[in-house]
């Protein structure tokens, strides 16, 4: 979900668009990039041998589809494309979606959420191999469209619709297996499931980690300060070499009902009077800053899911840092310990890294959580000459101390976004998802765009990054724990055919833009998702790059393929595979979405008739987010 009209950082600190000359005139970065290897640590938590670099990848495999402005889901000829789980959809036997939006709200908790968006599948073990045709899938449901949620809208607004909106957000755990029906091989939900379980905006939270019990995390209903109610904004996530799920909490401001004069500390993070769009505040307390001051700094976090033990708390990893997290990438450093990479998805925000103090060890996987309580977290400044450095925000250091503003490692915790303004932090334009290359360990960063940056010179290559841009960097002797690292930018997105040349890009092979999700297939080939707001979808700088797509790139070549287009109005995300490839699992979110992100209750179909207009059978009524399963009809690796 994109707030495109707020910024919160007008700090000094340097911009990373400042930069990208500087780099392009260096010429020895993408050497550097290329010379060192991926450590073993960080290849055993992927489950693959070690490859020689580049040469050994796979190729892309498909001839790519050309862009697409119909109200349906489209991929090369030789593919396949299943609905596996929409909006309403239930995840044990009952209680069915209803095409009037008339489920309750208790109903609610028990089917699929709104707004799918990040996901991973983790596969079953069958004689100590993981299975490519059963497992649970993970899946997060960011936000929700409250005139398609109800019957009749936002109109006379109650705590019956309060609460359904919040059953609507959160994270579904569901059971998938393919089986044959009919002679066809199809994915298909377990119900009932002893594992499937909603996590919603209401399910009970245990909060971790050193920020966990103190003053600010207290509030009047949970005065021990280790407990919160509920998650959302869920947007992106990670998964741990332990087998837990990490969903991350982005535009959480969004929920809270702020004061007509703001702190410095509320106004940093957007919490703003009458900025509460969801209206949660008029009949849940929490959610109204004036009522209840300190319930905001327990959301923003990345969240811990065990989709393996349905009855165990989701936890708040508060060492992480609280910020609008987009991802947490997780991969090993040389020695074992665990690093996760960290995105901020507003403008001019920053990027960070958090590195255990210990090591993950196999033998003790059921304690790896306490990982991610114990370690430093880092932030990143991007300099000229393709080099770059991770800045600790750790009390006591940096100037991270009482002098500026900083009581404890809690309060930096807390206030994660000052700590790092502080620090000097490089801010970024939007940066989102993060991926680590399996076979030689760079780290990619999708930045979707940021057309508040206003100044075009010899520093900054394009005024307003309608576009975006791809980043990557490698750290020090390949090792993700090192302080350093190198950087240059992988693709600058556009329009070939812009008029304006600085709006072109430099894309070899296939045309897309406000690149969002990113992800690396056991075989090397990087996959990108895009998220162009449907306000200049199909027009204005838009208008020959059609609706939100996939595309492949060949890290090797540099080309870049179109792989999948998506209906209207929609964003394309979350992603994930069964450990063989055969099986790719996509999420489309907010088919038809209208501006403002609030749909018409007297025209629900106004924007998109899409998943029932193409899949027989499909409940209608109004346009749903799902779960697709893309295969290849040969049964074959996707995308090869």
């Amino acid at each position: 979900m994109d707030d495109k009209d707020l910024l919160s950082n007008d700090g000094a600190n340097p911009h990373f668009a400042q930069l990208l000359t500087a780099l392009s005139a260096t010429a020895t970065t993408r050497r550097r990039l290329l010379q060192a290897g991926l450590g073993s640590a960080a290849l055993s938590f992927f489950g693959l041998p070690a490859l020689a670099g580049p040469t050994g990848r796979a190729g892309i495999g498909f001839a790519p589809i050309s862009i697409s402005s119909d109200d349906v889901v489209r991929v090369p000829d030789g593919y396949i494309v299943q609905l596996l789980y929409a909006w309403g959809d239930p995840i044990a036997d009952g209680p069915a979606f209803r095409a009037d939006a008339g489920n309750s709200a208790g109903e609610q908790a028990e089917q699929a959420g709104m707004h799918h968006d990040g996901m991973h599948f983790f596969p079953w073990l069958v004689d100590g191999k993981p299975s490519s045709t059963h497992g649970l899938l993970c899946i997060n449901h960011e936000y929700t469209d409250d005139g398609l949620l109800h019957p009749d809208g936002m109109v006379d607004w109650s705590h019956d619709k309060t609460r359904k909106s919040q059953n609507a957000h959160g994270v579904s755990v569901i059971e998938v297996e393919l089986r044959e029906s009919g002679g066809v091989l199809r994915w298909q939900l377990l119900r009932p499931s002893p594992y499937a379980r909603r996590i919603t905006a209401r399910t009970p939270i245990r909060i971790a980690g050193p920020a966990a019990g103190t003053p600010d995390m207290r509030t009047r209903d949970d005065r021990r300060g280790n407990v919160v109610f509920g998650t959302l904004a869920n947007c992106a996530m990670g998964h741990t070499p332990w087998g837990t799920y990490l969903t991350c909490e982005e535009n959480f401001n969004s929920y809270f009902n702020g004061l007509v004069e703001p702190t410095a500390d509320q106004k940093r993070y957007g919490i703003r009077a009458n900025g509460a769009g969801f209206r949660w505040h008029e009949h849940d307390s929490r959610f109204d800053v004036a009522t209840e001051a300190n319930e905001a700094n327990r959301f923003g976090w990345v969240v811990e899911i065990d989709p393996w033990q349905p009855a165990q708390a989701p936890v708040k990893r508060t060492a992480l840092g609280r910020f609008k997290h987009e991802c947490a990438t997780v991969t090993l450093a040389s020695d074992g310990r665990v690093v996760v990479y960290m995105s901020d998805d507003e403008a001019f925000e920053y990027l960070y890294k958090f590195v255990s103090s210990d090591r993950f060890k196999a033998s003790e996987a059921a304690a790896g959580g306490r990982l991610l309580d114990d370690g430093t977290l880092y932030v990143a400044r991007f300099d000229g000459d393709g080099k770059g450095r991770w800045i600790a925000l750790q009390y006591g250091q940096n100037g991270l101390d009482p002098g500026n503003g900083f009581a404890d490692q809690a309060d930096i915790l807390i206030r994660t976004r000052q700590a790092a303004d502080l620090v000097g932090a490089t801010k970024m334009d939007r940066p989102e998802w993060l991926a680590v290359d399996p076979q030689n360990g760079e780290v990619y960063c999708t930045l979707t765009n940021n057309r508040k940056r206003l100044v075009a010179d010899a520093a900054n290559p394009r005024a307003e990054n309608a576009f975006g841009h791809i980043i990557r960097w490698r750290e020090e002797q390949a090792d993700a724990a090192a302080g350093v690292f190198d950087w240059d930018v992988f693709v600058l997105c556009g329009d070939p055919e812009n008029a304006d040349a600085a709006r072109r890009g430099n894309i070899k092979g296939d045309a897309f833009a406000s690149p969002d999700g990113l992800w690396f297939d056991r075989d090397g080939r990087l996959w990108i998702q895009t998220d162009a707001s449907g306000s200049v979808l199909n027009r204005g700088d838009y208008q020959r790059l059609g609706n939100n797509q996939m595309l492949v790139a060949d890290i090797a070549s540099g080309e870049i393929r179109r792989f999948l287009t998506g209906p209207k109005a929609c964003e394309i995300t979350g992603i994930s595979a069964t450990p063989d490839s055969r099986s790719l699992f996509i999420n489309v979110q907010h088919p038809g979405e209208a501006a403002g992100g609030r749909s018409s209750p007297s025209a629900p179909l106004a924007g998109s008739g899409w998943p029932a207009n193409q899949f027989p059978g499909v409940t209608g009524g109004r346009p749903r987010s799902a779960t697709l399963v893309v295969r290849r009809a040969d049964g074959g690796v996707v995308g090869s």
